[in-house]
């Protein structure tokens, strides 16, 4: 298998397209082309960013914003509905030419995936020429720019494309991997989110080489499984193959707030924000979802879970948002500190028996990384 190659000669390649909602806008429509621009809900709702032009980002708006915040921040910001089908659109065309230097294609979303061209079907040989042919193709036959990260692993190929946006190439070669991942600052390092850096800051954790001193074990008992994963990263260790065929089982959004919420009152205009965030995110894949899931973290870390099951699948922000609100209040959450809501959508598939009487579950569970 081509892919099973071990990771020593594997040559992968991650692209991400810059912008890619606001630069297909700015494509269609010359009149947006030099502004700031946000694709998302106006301002005047609850709606979230999808993301932003870099005109927009300048100002410091960025994606999962609320689309409020986003028009204090640039009061001249035009805001535009997201257009799917014209992403999708172009989505497809980009992994056509994709399929010209490979059949190995991992897309993560509309706007990215990754390329295993160890073997490359025109016998280029080289990853870094292969890369800059695509981003070439993708300009001159699309009109959109995309950033390249060239490395032998999946991650690292995923956060050197981040290095250069927008439009540009990052290569990490085998012998440079150690001296990048220890210099990296912690919150750079795909998978550490913004608490989770504060925390690692906090415990005077501030780069690779920070982390990398800490054991296995001492990772794990500060972060959880996750430090597993930070010990095998940081010191570029990443196994994980390029899966064409990788099938998307559920689609999630949550979010740690910077204060425990205590009131229903406080908690819902959280689960609209984040019910927006995966309604989008359902609409970008085309998926239809008939499980809903609430994520719950109490302020002593402690996670539970409640769902609901639905006879047909739905993608709406009123619908996720009504149930999401409905499990909340099921729970008993009333004068309990949350540190964290998160909603998911899963069971993508037809059903293979159809209830009338199914009601969200009463037991709660350990939610299950």
């Amino acid at each position: 298998m081509e892919n099973a190659t071990p990771q020593s000669l594997r040559k992968i390649i991650h692209i991400d397209m810059d912008a890619f909602y606001a630069s297909v806008e700015q494509r269609d429509n010359p009149e947006y082309r030099g502004k700031p621009l946000v694709v998302g809900g106006p301002p005047t709702t609850r709606g979230v960013v999808a993301t932003a032009s870099y005109e927009a980002r300048k100002f410091g708006i960025r994606s999962a914003m609320s689309s409020r915040q986003a028009a204090q921040l640039c009061p001249h910001a035009i805001f535009v509905k997201p257009r799917f089908p014209a992403y999708k659109e172009a989505s497809q065309k980009i992994r056509e030419i994709f399929s010209r230097y490979t059949d190995l294609i991992e897309p993560l979303s509309l706007d990215e995936a990754f390329l295993d061209v160890t073997t490359d079907k025109l016998g280029i040989g080289s990853a870094i020429e292969i890369a800059k042919q695509i981003k070439q193709a993708i300009k001159d036959e699309l009109q959109l720019t995309a950033s390249a990260g060239v490395s032998i692993n999946k991650f690292v190929a995923k956060t050197a494309s981040d290095m250069k946006k927008p439009d540009g190439l990052t290569f990490i070669g085998p012998s440079s991997i150690e001296a990048f991942m220890e210099k990296l600052p912690v919150e750079k390092f795909f998978g550490v989110g913004k608490v989770t850096a504060q925390k690692m800051k906090n415990m005077g954790l501030h780069t690779g080489d920070d982390l990398k001193k800490l054991s296995e074990d001492e990772l794990v008992k500060h972060f959880g499984k996750a430090g597993r994963f930070y010990y095998q990263i940081v010191r570029g260790i990443d196994n994980r193959e390029v899966e064409p065929h990788r099938e998307t089982k559920s689609v999630a959004a949550e979010d740690t707030f910077a204060y425990d919420l205590t009131t229903l009152e406080e908690m819902e205009p959280e689960l609209d924000r984040i019910a927006q965030i995966v309604c989008n995110r359902l609409q970008n894949y085309q998926l239809k979802g008939r499980t809903i899931t609430l994520k719950i973290k109490y302020s002593d870390f402690k996670q539970i879970t409640r769902n609901q099951s639905f006879t047909t699948g739905l993608n709406d922000l009123e619908t996720i948002s009504t149930a999401a609100k409905r499990l909340l209040a099921a729970a008993g959450t009333e004068d309990k500190k949350i540190r964290l809501l998160g909603i998911s959508l899963s069971n993508f598939n037809e059903p293979e028996v159809k209830r009338k009487d199914m009601k969200p579950t009463d037991q709660l569970s350990l939610f299950q990384f």
